[in-house]
């Protein structure tokens, strides 16, 4: 690894959603027996959901204390809920509008990211972590995907 220049924070989060979506190109095969993992109830639209959702609600974060705003709070059932929606068989159809909504998450993502400085990434506007710490924090919402895991 080069270390000389280090990974820019967008790049964790559009790896991030690669690897999600490489998982999910197999679970078309999807039985529809859920997974269970660390207490939770774990199946492909449940994982996509919960990505797309943690995108989503830490770029609303990010976006308000950048104009000097309080984040809303998030009301989000999480991984704690499983809904009916969740349970349904993973198509090909679902698969495609995956790649469509969680790539054009990650590319304003990117986007928003590489317009910061150095010093908006890691001395943030608000309360809470650093705009590089959320992009990395990001990285982890692999484990919805990583929970359902490769299926073919």
């Amino acid at each position: 690894m080069d270390y000389s220049s280090p990974r820019k924070p967008a790049e964790g989060v559009v790896a991030m959603v690669d690897h999600v979506l490489d998982l999910a190109a197999t679970w078309t095969a999807w039985d529809g027996r859920p997974t269970h993992a660390d207490d939770r109830v774990h199946t492909p639209h449940k994982a996509i959901r919960r990505v797309a959702d943690h995108l989503l609600d830490h770029l609303a974060e990010l976006e308000a204390r950048l104009v000097g705003e309080e984040p809303l709070p998030d009301h989000w059932h999480a991984s704690a809920s499983t809904s009916r929606a969740d349970l349904a068989p993973f198509t090909r159809e679902d698969l495609d509008e995956a790649r469509s909504r969680l790539t054009r998450l990650a590319r304003i993502w990117a986007n928003r990211l590489d317009t910061l400085t150095e010093d908006q990434l890691d001395d943030s506007p608000g309360e809470g972590w650093s705009f590089r710490q959320l992009a990395e924090h990001l990285e982890g919402s692999t484990y919805y995907a990583d929970a359902v895991g490769k299926l073919t």
